[in-house]
């Protein structure tokens, strides 16, 4: 997958060997430059321990989401060295066998074996080192951090004057990297409003329409309420891209084009909160009409919407093991022009995608459910493997490039596969049917927990 400007170079000289001393280490950049004397303390200004757990919290929060893209072999080596911090040396009795066919499973435990006696410090060090290669917003986010510190430390020793003062200077650091919100001119935030509002109407009013039937008042305060919700995810994703160096298109002279994160090639697509709406067309396969892209948006009534599909009784309700994927196939309908879907998890998260295989299911319009041991085992989408997860993405594997794909109907990527938040809240979208003949594949992906089965809960459905 192409990365943002910055960090292809970044996440290229990454490559932190196990042979390399803990010395090394603790230098600002191991790969990059040359070894300096400073120690880990000097540098961060925070105990190893500290600095790792703000790291390990950084990374599992961002982790798929703009800026932070890390390639396979790179995940590989944080996982190795949490796993070395947590259990200590990796001993091949005192765990459980992965099998000979779990590939992510087999690099993460080889990965992990080669760190040998390693201590556990030594190994907070080079996590902290390699993620500090991998992004650069990670030091910028611990240096908040760290303000953070001092100014409670100062308030409990009164020092009201220096508080206001480390107040002001962290609210100046994370302004500056994308972590707070931004200030808009009336007529900017006018303009935003106005453009998102118009490219999101009709889905919006159909889907309330079909939550809210005949309840007119309802229908309009919904709508006016995902408006709001929409735009307010859509400023936030654009500060990460400022924070990120990239070029806004929200100038003074108006907005002409909203960004389409989702859209095949753009590099920042968010996993979780992924709401841009772009009613250009994505680049298709060349078969009939090409594709518009579709149209994603959050609820937060998660526990009213899985009571609800619970009643509706257990069509509704997947259970996805630890490293399975599961592909539900859904025809299009002779009589709907979009496609519309909800759903949600118990406790984590999960990774979700959409394409569409332009195919002739005649007037079956059956829903099928196929199920994966892992992503390895699944299909190659075509127009999806060099999308948003790439050659190296863990969710992949490491084996599978190069496999004969059988023959079959033409499918293209609607949306790539991120991980989502749906266990904090309802993820709902809706597309427009660029066929009249088709099967949309919705894919909820598991593959990258080797530990943690999840429950999905799902809707899918039609509408004019």
């Amino acid at each position: 997958m192409e990365l943002p400007p910055g960090f292809t170079a970044a996440s290229t000289s990454a490559a932190v060997t196990h042979s390399e001393s803990s010395s090394k280490l603790a230098t600002p950049s191991p790969t990059i430059g040359e070894a300096t004397n400073f120690t880990f303390q000097e540098k961060w200004g925070l105990p190893v321990e500290v600095v790792y757990r703000l790291g390990l919290g950084f990374y599992r929060e961002k982790d798929g989401k703009a800026p932070l893209h890390i390639s396979y072999t790179d995940k590989v080596k944080l996982v190795a060295y949490t796993r070395q911090i947590s259990h200590g040396p990796y001993e091949q009795g005192r765990v459980p066998d992965v099998g000979v066919f779990n590939v992510i499973g087999n690099d993460r435990r080889q990965a992990w074996s080669s760190l040998g006696t390693m201590s556990k410090e030594d190994a907070m060090i080079r996590f902290v080192d390699l993620l500090d290669v991998l992004c650069p917003l990670f030091k910028p986010y611990i240096e908040a951090h760290k303000r953070d510190r001092e100014d409670r430390e100062r308030r409990e020793r009164g020092d009201d004057e220096g508080s206001q003062k480390a107040d002001d200077e962290a609210q100046t650091t994370l302004s500056e990297n994308g972590f707070s919100p931004q200030h808009l001119l009336p007529e900017q935030e006018r303009q935003i409003r106005d453009a998102l509002n118009q490219q999101t109407l009709h889905q919006f009013r159909a889907f309330c329409e079909q939550q809210l039937p005949g309840k007119a008042e309802e229908q309009k305060a919904l709508i006016e309420r995902l408006q709001e919700e929409h735009f307010l995810q859509y400023m936030r994703h654009w500060m990460e891209y400022q924070a990120n160096g990239e070029k806004s298109q929200l100038g003074n002279g108006g907005v002409d084009h909203v960004v389409d994160e989702n859209a095949p090639g753009h590099p920042n697509g968010d996993d979780a909160n992924e709401e841009e709406v772009d009613e250009e067309t994505v680049t298709g396969s060349g078969v009939g009409s090409k594709i518009v892209a579709a149209a994603v948006w959050t609820r937060k009534d998660i526990k009213e919407f899985k009571e609800s599909v619970r009643k509706e009784g257990t069509e509704g309700i997947l259970k996805i093991g630890q490293g399975e994927t599961i592909t539900i196939r859904v025809p299009t309908h002779p009589e709907g022009n979009y496609l519309f879907w909800e759903f949600a998890t118990d406790s984590y998260d999960i990774g979700f995608g959409l394409w569409f295989e332009w195919s002739n299911n005649g007037t079956d319009s059956r829903v099928t459910i196929h199920i994966s041991e892992s992503d390895e085992e699944d299909e190659d989408f075509e127009g999806g493997a060099g999308g948003a997860e790439g050659a190296n993405d863990p969710e992949k594997g490491a084996a599978g490039a190069g496999r004969d794909k059988p023959a079959g109907p033409p499918i293209d990527e609607v949306i790539p596969v991120y991980r989502r938040n749906c266990h904090e809240e309802v993820i709902a979208g809706s597309h427009l049917y660029p066929a009249r003949q088709g099967v949309y594949l919705l894919k909820f992906d598991n593959s990258f927990s080797l530990w943690r089965s999840k429950t999905l809960y799902y809707r899918v459905y039609y509408t004019r």
